[in-house]
Formats: structure tokens, C-alpha cells, sequence
């Protein structure tokens, strides 16, 4: 079984190579809707805000 330090290696090496990272700056009141709309949804806001660019770019194809 991997140890906790083979599996933090594995998981910045998997982000190096297979994520690309995008800085979103946002005022923290519109922050503070995002996370509590992402709450009443269940979900992170980072995944609130990829299932809503998700759901945008199903719409304009």
C-alpha cells in the first residue's frame, strides 16, 4: 500500500502534468454568493463553478 508521502508525489506529479490551473480574481462579495450558492447545491465552489462553465459552453454549441 502506497505511504502518504508516495501518494503526495503522485498527486503533484499527476497535477503537473495532466492540470492546468486558472487564477479567477473575483470581489469578495461575489465570492461570498458563489460559495453560498455552491452550499445550497451540494457542491465546492470549484465544482459549481466547473459544472457552470460546463453547462455554458453545452448551451453555445
Amino acid at each position: 500500500m502506497p505511504t502518504k508521502e508516495d501518494k503526495a508525489k503522485y498527486d503533484i506529479q499527476y497535477a503537473k502534468t495532466k492540470l492546468k490551473r486558472i487564477p479567477l480574481d473575483v470581489q469578495k462579495e461575489k465570492y461570498e454568493e458563489i460559495k453560498t450558492a455552491a452550499g445550497h447545491a451540494g457542491e465546492s465552489v470549484n465544482g459549481y463553478i466547473k459544472k457552470a462553465i460546463d453547462e455554458r459552453m453545452e448551451r453555445e454549441q
